[in-house]
């Protein structure tokens, strides 16, 4: 069977399989967007907090995937909630720190003229601050999504979600026929998907980041 007539005899199962990847990462990127930017504001004003604060989302990267998997079977047990704590944490490095260094690049002047106004330190923050320091964030979010677009498919190890299943599958039955047809389309679909979710993030920013600010 050629890889067009696999795809076409299975195209059901792939597109499934790529809606539950993208979902995962997705989710996952929302999770680790929120606590990596929480973290960020909490740490950023401190030099050792915030180095802190990298080190230890540095060393989390460090940690193999499927070793990080096998760590949280034994705790969470199979399928998605291994997956989705482990890309949560793969994908919070590239948020916290530029996150902490777009927050450490905002111009002084701009933070105390804000606060010669009357705004509050939150006000600052949300409406300073943040907005001047989100093209970096938006970078740390893309950077994170291509990283965990390709870790996602180690989940199907502990039978969780996505492509990875494919790939898996081709894996464990190498010298059938369909081995490389399944190993090749779930390697495709992981690479469309990322670029499709790059896409989506250019489109954003485009979007939300002004003329006069972005890179």
């Amino acid at each position: 069977m050629s890889f067009w007539e696999y795809l076409g005899s299975r195209h059901q199962q792939i597109l499934v399989d790529a809606y539950q990847h993208a979902s995962v990462v997705f989710q996952c990127m929302v999770v680790a967007t929120l606590l990596g930017v929480v973290i960020a504001v909490v740490t950023y004003r401190s030099e050792w907090a915030g180095n802190l604060a990298t080190i230890t989302t540095a060393t989390l990267l460090t940690v193999p995937a499927l070793a990080m998997i096998g760590l949280l079977i034994p705790i969470v047990g199979l399928g998605v909630p291994p997956t989705v704590i482990a890309l949560t944490l793969y994908g919070l490095l590239p948020i916290v720190r530029n996150a902490i260094v777009g927050l450490r690049g905002v111009d002084p002047s701009l933070v105390d003229a804000a606060k010669g106004i009357g705004m509050s330190r939150a006000a600052r923050l949300t409406r300073v601050e943040l907005p001047l320091a989100w093209p970096p964030i938006l970078t740390g979010i893309r950077v994170s999504t291509q990283m965990l677009m390709g870790i996602a498919a180690i989940a199907a190890y502990a039978s969780g979600p996505g492509l990875g299943n494919l790939i898996f599958r081709g894996i464990a039955s190498l010298g059938s026929s369909n081995a490389l047809n399944q190993v090749l389309a779930g390697t495709l679909g992981i690479i469309v998907l990322a670029l499709l979710f790059d896409a989506a993030y250019v489109l954003i920013g485009r979007l939300t980041i002004p003329g006069g600010i972005r890179a």
